[in-house]
Order: structure tokens, then C-alpha cells, then sequence
């Protein structure tokens, strides 16, 4: 089979249990669901990194952050495995975010149609990208945080507002529309590697209101935060907590302490904007069947990031916990592979970068820290095992700004949360403690798993620093 086609949708800030075909009925996503339901859904993905930039720059070079060097928004990156897709005869466009910086470096692209942040702030806040011209055409001037701070409910809103500009301007459906209208009119690629990158569910969490009203009047699940969990915080978490309620980050000002009702709204418009990425993600497969591409093409579908939406008494990411790591990926190819299928083994995210690689016939570097998931797709992927454990990290930055650096194991039983520096840490129990309420970092019972993780962390930062140590050699 000649080599196939790439079309690579990334959401920003998405939480795995988003989609109703993976478990959650309360949510509307139908065309999500048929890429379930016919494909290959990884049901333990795990991002490399707690943070936008630091995650993309490990999912598209195949190293984990500490050997990018890539690790908070705005640290430079501009080489990616996507050049080589280039250099062996693919055409590569971009539509929508990358999180690149600077924002508009090739990348390896032939094209790019960049789309960032919905409310870009702390780094390039004057920066116009598509979306910003298209605004000031018609004449429009976009919703943002210096204009939600006006609103008399912006200290309760949790970053949750109506979208009331026209809704074809709202940044998922322009981002959806570009890539459709992109694909209609090009002359069809005969290698394509598309990226398609939605700015949402990122906050602020501004859907078009007649999708949010749905899941307004839904039932919809909520963690309960108790004081018990709150206090056996690690230091620094409980700094980011006072932070984020100080500090309104992407228009998303905490409250310490939300209400039920403020926790139930803000939960329905973050949902309310993964069905409008829905319905655009069902467009697209429309534009690709109209234009001839799905005969040869792969379609991967998955974000950066979740969110915790007030989970653990946290606003957004910059921790560990599964809202965060976890991310929705699936791999859609019926020709290729057999669909329907879960595979339950850990694997990081950035596993997909040589999977790409091997899928297009290309010689995947050696020493990258990626591994191939391509065994998961042979018969019925009964044989493929994963990884044994799956990390992530994240630096101190604007906002998390109580510890120096906090790195994540995980195996299929437990987690550790390492601070640098700091004698706390997190340990959960992912057997008898899904939901990480119960920190037992401090527990005698439970120090055996808490040195075993902790030594596995000390190992995999040595044997990482060896296997890469070239990896940068026509850079030095």
C-alpha cells in the first residue's frame, strides 16, 4: 500500500472523558464517536507535558521536554520530525494552533494558516494571526480578557462567557472552516500531512450559546473537592491555587471556594465547545471524503492537554493529576486497520512522532525518545504491550510559580509527584483511588511504591540523558 495520507486534529486543553463513545453518555459527540466506534482509540495516552508549548514540542520531536530543552510557552522551537515528512515528498500544511515560537517558524510546513490563543496575553499579545485579520476585516473586535474584565460577573464567571459575535468568527468554527475550504480548494496532494489545529476547549470557555444551553440543563459529573484533599496539598499546589485566584490566566479568575452552580456552568460551556469542535471534526471528514483523500488517509484526532475545571480545587493545568495527563487519542483508518478497538496500555502522546515516521517509510532516528506504537495496529493489537511507565513535567513559569520543576511517574497502579528541591510530593493509589483524592506521599504504608517510583524516575533521567545525548550534534 502506498504510503498514506496524514490528517493530525489537535484540540488544546481537552479532558479524555469529553467523548460519549469512550464512556461519558452525558456528552454530544457524534462524529467523534464514529471515529471510535471504526477506529483505534488509546484509552491510557499520556502528554509529556502539563503546558501547551512544552507538550507540542515533545509530540512533534519525539523527545521529552528536559531534552528539548522546550519546557513553558515562548521557549523557542523550530525543527520538527515534520521536516523529514517533508524532505521525503509529503506536502505539509498547518491550519490553526501549533504553539510554535516564534509563531510563524516553517516547522518543516509548505504552508502555514496560523490560529493561536483565543486571549493571547503573556507572550505574543500583538501578534495577528488568520483569525485576528479576519476579525478586523469585517470590522469586528474579538472577545478577549481586557473586555470581560468590564462584565459585572467576571469574578464569578470561572472563565465561562457567551460567544456574541457572529458565530462563523468564533476561532473553532473559523479554524474548522479554513481547513475545510483549504482542502476544497487545493489541487488534491498526492502525500498530504495536515495539521489542524482547534485554539478550544482552551479557555476562556466561550461557546456559541445555543450549545451550551444543552449541557446547562444536563446532570453533568463533578469531583467533589473536600477540605480533607485540599489540605494535604503539596506547598506549591496550594500556591497555585492562591495564585489562580488572583491572577486571571486566559480570563479564567479561581474562585478558592466555587459553588456547585459556578462549577456546573463553567463545566457545561467547556463541554459546550468540544460538541462545536465536534460538528467541525465531521466537516472535515467531509471535505476529506469530498476531495477524494479518504481512500489512502489516516486520521489522529487528540489535544495537548486537559483541564481540571476545578477538580482537586485547581483551575486549568500545571499539575499531574489524570485530568491533565490524559488525553483523548484515536487513530482512524479502516482500510489500514481494524477499527472498534481500545488498547488499554500506557503509552505517552508522543509515541505518535515515529509511528508517523515508520507509517510514510521513513528511517526514524535512533536515539529519540518516542517509541513506535505500530504493533498496536498488527492483527488485533492483542500483542502490543506499551510502556511500563509514562512521565510528565513542567517547569516553573508565570504561573506556576511555587516550585522549580515537578515531574510525574506513572505505572498502571500508582503515580508520583516529584517537586524539585522540595521534601513533598504526591502518591496515589490508582486502584483503590482513581479519583487521586488520598495523597499518600506521607504514608509508612505505602513507601515501598513511593521509593520504587522515585528510583525509576532517578533511572530514566540518567538512561535519558545518554541515549539523547547526540540528538541536538548539528545544532551545538
Amino acid at each position: 500500500m502506498n504510503p498514506p495520507n496524514i490528517v493530525f486534529i489537535i484540540t488544546d486543553q481537552q479532558r479524555y472523558d469529553t467523548i460519549a463513545a469512550l464512556g461519558y453518555p452525558h456528552m454530544d459527540t457524534p462524529h467523534l464517536d464514529r471515529l471510535v466506534r471504526e477506529g483505534v482509540s488509546f484509552d491510557q495516552c499520556h502528554v509529556t507535558a502539563a503546558s501547551c508549548a512544552a507538550a507540542r514540542a515533545s509530540l512533534f520531536k519525539g523527545y521529552h521536554p528536559h531534552t528539548t530543552g522546550i519546557l513553558k510557552n515562548a521557549d523557542r522551537w523550530r525543527h520538527s520530525w515534520i521536516e523529514r515528512l517533508n524532505a521525503a515528498g509529503y506536502y505539509c500544511t498547518n491550519i490553526g494552533k501549533m504553539h510554535t515560537w516564534p509563531y510563524l517558524t516553517e516547522l518543516g510546513f509548505h504552508e502555514r494558516f496560523v490560529v493561536e490563543n483565543k486571549d493571547r496575553f503573556l507572550e505574543g499579545r500583538y501578534f495577528f494571526d488568520e483569525w485576528d485579520k479576519a476579525l478586523r476585516f469585517r470590522g469586528l473586535v474579538k472577545q478577549q480578557r481586557e473586555l470581560y474584565r468590564l462584565r459585572d460577573d467576571y469574578q464569578n464567571a470561572l472563565g465561562a462567557f457567551d460567544w456574541l459575535l457572529p458565530e462563523d468568527t468564533h476561532p473553532d468554527v473559523f479554524v474548522g472552516d479554513m481547513a475545510c475550504w483549504w482542502l476544497d480548494s487545493t489541487p488534491k496532494k498526492d502525500r498530504l500531512f495536515l495539521q489542524i489545529g482547534f485554539p478550544g476547549p482552551h479557555p476562556p470557555y466561550d461557546p456559541i450559546p445555543r450549545y451550551a444551553q444543552p449541557y446547562l440543563d444536563k446532570d453533568l459529573p463533578l469531583l467533589p473537592v473536600t477540605d480533607s484533599e485540599l489540605e494535604s496539598l503539596p506547598p506549591a499546589l496550594k500556591e497555585l491555587r492562591v495564585h489562580n485566584s488572583e491572577i486571571d490566566h486566559d480570563s479564567v479568575l479561581m474562585n478558592l471556594h466555587p459553588t456547585q452552580q459556578q462549577r456546573h456552568r463553567q463545566r457545561a460551556y467547556y463541554l459546550a465547545n468540544v460538541t462545536m469542535i465536534d460538528e467541525k471534526v465531521g466537516q472535515i471528514m467531509q471535505s476529506l471524503e469530498r476531495n477524494g483523500y479518504l481512500e489512502n488517509t489516516i486520521v489522529i484526532f487528540t489535544s495537548d492537554h486537559g483541564d481540571c475545571l476545578s477538580d482537586h480545587g485547581q483551575s486549568q493545568k500545571w499539575t499531574m493529576y489524570e485530568q491533565i495527563t490524559r488525553v483523548p487519542m484515536i487513530v482512524w483508518a479502516p482500510d489500514r486497520f481494524r477499527g472498534g478497538r481500545h488498547v488499554d496500555a500506557l503509552v505517552q502522546q508522543m509515541d505518535l512522532g515515529p509511528t508517523i515516521l515508520q507509517w510514510a517509510g521513513i528511517e526514524v532516528p535512533e536515539d529519540m525518545e518516542a517509541v513506535s506504537l505500530a504493533g498496536a495496529f498488527d492483527g488485533d493489537g492483542s500483542d502490543f504491550v506499551g510502556r511500563e511507565f509514562v512521565y510528565c513535567e513542567q517547569v516553573q513559569d508565570a504561573v506556576l510559580t511555587g516550585c522549580k520543576f515537578m515531574t510525574m511517574v506513572r505505572d498502571k497502579t500508582h503515580k508520583l509527584v516529584h517537586f524539585l528541591d522540595e521534601p513533598d510530593g504526591q502518591l496515589f493509589d490508582l486502584i483503590a483511588d482513581p479519583e487521586e483524592l488520598t495523597n499518600l506521599w506521607d504514608n509508612p504504608a505505602a513507601s515501598e511504591h513511593k521509593e520504587r517510583l522515585l528510583a525509576e524516575l532517578r533511572e530514566w533521567r540518567i538512561r535519558s540523558g545518554v541515549q539523547t545525548k547526540d540528538w541536538c550534534q548539528d545544532w551545538r
